[in-house]
């Protein structure tokens, strides 16, 4: 073996070091980029050259270090693992976003709920009972039958601009979704360029994952890492990204509660075929968007809506047909008391009676002054059907759903929390660890210089100083 290969294994060293004190310099740069993960420089021993000749059976020395790669430190489990429950947990704070925006819209217990309101409505029935056909206690009582009925249609337009504003955000969220996709698929085809031709792709693969994550996110997708370093992802089974491919989702749907509920279908499909998501915040404003069924289980939205409506026409059904079997002041048979739109009964109610001679608070043959029929009016806050038991039961049922969803979010919260503190502990710069690692090739750097100086004195002596003994 030449005395001269000692140089290249100095070389080798010198070079090994200064790669990966140059990678440890990259991490502690990276230190507070999002989404960056730490690398390292791998080696190994380069062996012994084969013996051959005289000096075969001599044992001989390796030839230094191989730089084979520099490595991103991820973990494809954790990875997965993140991704999962990001989508989770954003479909869960979605849902309970939705649901206390609802609650909120009930301002319930308080004076501008609909409780205190319908119970200012009976109360004003007993008041007119007691003066049948004075003006004063009329007007009270139908000023907060109009407050009641102009209660119920402020919550539905409310509901309205709820419906309105979660439809906006899954538009911009689908568009971000398209958006994303493309990007990847670019992405993509820079990366599988760039390894094949051996280049070093990890700050282009840290990009890529944020994206992948993103995308999980928001659609719950399945993301599958390819041999030639691509990445293909998929939404109910059907491929978002292939290689350098992206494909679009499109919504359908009127953004106008009460017009049907929205869908998402695939663009490049010529029949629109549906889109299946059921993860990720996109899964959560679909949830919200989704129309009533008779069940009860459909979106909280259209469901709270029709809940509204039943109760306007209970209202006005039984107010009305106990006011119709009375006599005003003058006997006369009553009119309706609320009038309202079958098609949108909570934001059409309203009164309409203009006077206290108009209100039949008597019984048929008990005269003038009796006030038995508006009393049958006031008794209806007790009845189980009334419209007290039914707003009762939706603001429970509303109070339930959003105890339950807030839980919901928590877990998947903490969980999340928890996955994405597993991946940084493994993947993410420790400027400690960096700086032990600056250190250590540091010195590697000076040893393999160091080797280098003696092998050049050693040549200098052998070139130089041969034949010159005794002179």
């Amino acid at each position: 073996m030449s005395t001269f290969s000692g140089l290249n294994t100095a070389w080798t060293g010198l070079t090994a070091a200064r790669r990966a004190m140059e990678t440890a310099g990259q991490n502690m740069a990276n230190v507070g980029t999002e989404g960056y993960t730490r690398q390292r420089v791998e080696t190994a021993a380069a062996g012994a050259p084969a013996a051959v000749g005289r000096l075969g059976g001599t044992p001989q020395p390796g030839q230094g270090v191989v730089l084979l790669d520099v490595t991103r430190l991820s973990n494809p489990q954790l990875d997965a693992r993140v991704r999962d429950t990001a989508a989770l947990s954003s479909q869960t704070q979605n849902i309970t976003a939705g649901l206390s925006a609802i609650e909120d819209i009930f301002r319930e217990p308080g004076p501008d709920g609909l409780s205190a309101l319908l119970s200012e409505f009976w109360s004003g029935w007993e008041d007119v009972a007691s003066a049948p056909g004075d003006e004063a206690p009329a007007a009270v009582l139908l000023s907060q039958g109009q407050a009641l009925a102009d209660r119920l249609a402020q919550m539905h337009q409310e509901l309205s601009s709820q419906y309105l504003s979660q439809h906006q955000k899954l538009a911009e969220q689908v568009n971000e979704v398209n958006a994303t996709a493309l990007a990847l698929a670019d992405l993509n085809r820079q990366v599988s360029t760039a390894a094949a031709a051996g280049n070093n792709v990890n700050e282009l693969l840290d990009q890529r994952d944020r994206m992948t994550e993103r995308l999980a996110e928001l659609t719950g997708a399945e993301v599958r890492n390819q041999p030639d370093e691509s990445t293909e992802v998929f939404i109910g089974g059907t491929p978002l990204v292939t290689g350098g491919t992206a494909r679009a989702l499109q919504l359908n749907g009127s953004a106008v509660l009460g017009q049907g509920g929205v869908q998402l279908s695939w663009s490049h499909r010529p029949e629109g075929g549906a889109a299946t998501i059921q993860g990720g915040a996109i899964a959560g404003s679909l949830t919200m968007l989704a129309t009533a069924d008779d069940a009860g289980s459909g979106g909280p939205i259209a469901q709270t809506a029709a809940a509204l409506a039943d109760l306007a026409t209970a209202l006005a059904d039984q107010v009305n047909a106990v006011h119709r079997e009375g006599r005003t002041v003058d006997g006369e048979p009553g009119d309706d008391f609320f009038t309202l739109d079958p098609d949108r009964p909570a934001a059409s109610l309203a009164v309409a009676i203009s006077g206290a001679r108009e209100l039949a608070t008597g019984g048929p043959g008990h005269g003038s002054l009796d006030g038995s029929n508006a009393l049958k009016i006031a008794e209806l806050a007790a009845s189980p059907s009334g419209p007290d038991a039914l707003w009762t039961a939706l603001v429970t049922s509303t109070g339930t759903a959003v105890r339950n969803a807030a839980q919901a979010s928590v877990n998947a919260s903490v969980s999340y929390v928890s996955s994405v503190e597993q991946q940084r502990s493994h993947s993410a710069v420790s400027l400690d660890e960096e700086n032990i690692s600056l250190l250590t090739h540091q010195y590697a750097y000076q040893g393999a210089a160091r080797v280098m100086t003696a092998i050049d004195q050693m040549l200098d002596v052998l070139i130089n100083r041969t034949g010159v003994v005794g002179r």
